[in-house]
């Protein structure tokens, strides 16, 4: 037998060597992990709960499913940051001078979400996109009278229902409202807001913009 053939070859010594090594623990892992500035899917994702965050704000009195969806991913993601950026702080303080607008692009992002969200910018650019189809589907009503839409499209709203009472129209969205029912209210004469109306039922207003009302079932 010759001796290439008894020795041992390169790729059988590598493969010992790399068993031999020691793994790296969890805890220089997330060093590792951490140390790394925040990359191609934690700011997307964070874009991405910003967006659903702005249509949630979108729909009279909140919508449920993108309410949660928006509330657990956005807290888990901001977990993340924080340990992210704890850890960061702590060993790799020179990572986060050099890629400074990568780790304040998350919060960044948050901020102008909420403060969006806070002036009730996206619901109000929706009500006035949609208040001429709106109006015009109140012109085929007769006082007093509910027509059922059965989700179908006005405007950019989908409509369970459609009532006059009182010289108040209501639509009512589909799927609006966090745990009640919800939607729109159009009245020529102010509506009080964050009262019940007498006449009203369990309805409470707040104005949104010109003529528009949103109305929450209590």
């Amino acid at each position: 037998m010759s001796a290439e053939e008894s020795g041992p070859t390169p790729e059988g010594s590598v493969a010992k060597l790399m068993e031999l090594s020691d793994k790296p623990t969890f805890g220089e892992r997330l060093i590792s992990w951490a140390s790394r500035p925040p990359g191609r899917l934690y700011i997307p994702a964070c874009a991405v709960v910003g967006v659903v965050l702005l249509f949630e704000d979108s729909v009279p009195g909140g919508h449920l499913p993108t309410f949660l969806f928006g509330l657990i991913v956005g807290l888990l993601l901001a977990g993340m940051g924080a340990l992210r950026l704890g850890i960061a702080l702590a060993v790799a303080r020179p990572m986060i001078r050099f890629y400074w607008l990568r780790w304040i692009s998350a919060p960044l992002i948050a901020a102008v979400a909420i403060g969006v969200a806070v002036a009730d910018i996206p619901l109000q650019m929706r009500v006035q996109a949609s208040a001429e189809a709106l109006t015009e589907l109140r012109e085929e009503l007769d006082d007093s009278t509910t027509i059922p839409r059965n989700g179908e499209t006005t405007g950019m709203y989908r409509l369970h229902s459609v009532s006059v009472k009182d010289d108040i129209t209501h639509y009512e969205v589909e799927g609006a409202g966090l745990f009640s029912p919800a939607g729109l209210a159009r009245s020529n004469e102010e509506i009080p807001t964050g009262v019940f109306v007498p006449g009203q039922d369990s309805k409470i207003y707040e104005h949104v913009t010109d003529d528009w009302y949103v109305w929450v079932a209590h």
